[in-house]
């Protein structure tokens, strides 16, 4: 793995961090259906982008 796919993993683990909370707190509220939709729509492309970096190795 490069820096360069090291440094994208490194974000977009980051990223999914702070989307999971978003999810959480959007559950807890759960007033509008589409955010959760986009939430979850979110974090499945970047853990599917994450799982493609980690099987480049």
């Amino acid at each position: 793995m490069d820096k360069k796919q090291k440094k994208r993993l490194d974000v977009i683990n980051k990223k999914l961090a702070s989307l999971r909370q978003q999810l959480a707190g959007s559950r807890q509220q759960a007033d509008d259906l589409e955010e959760l939709k986009e939430f979850e729509d979110s974090i499945a492309k970047l853990e599917a982008e994450a799982a493609e970096i980690k099987a480049a190795k």
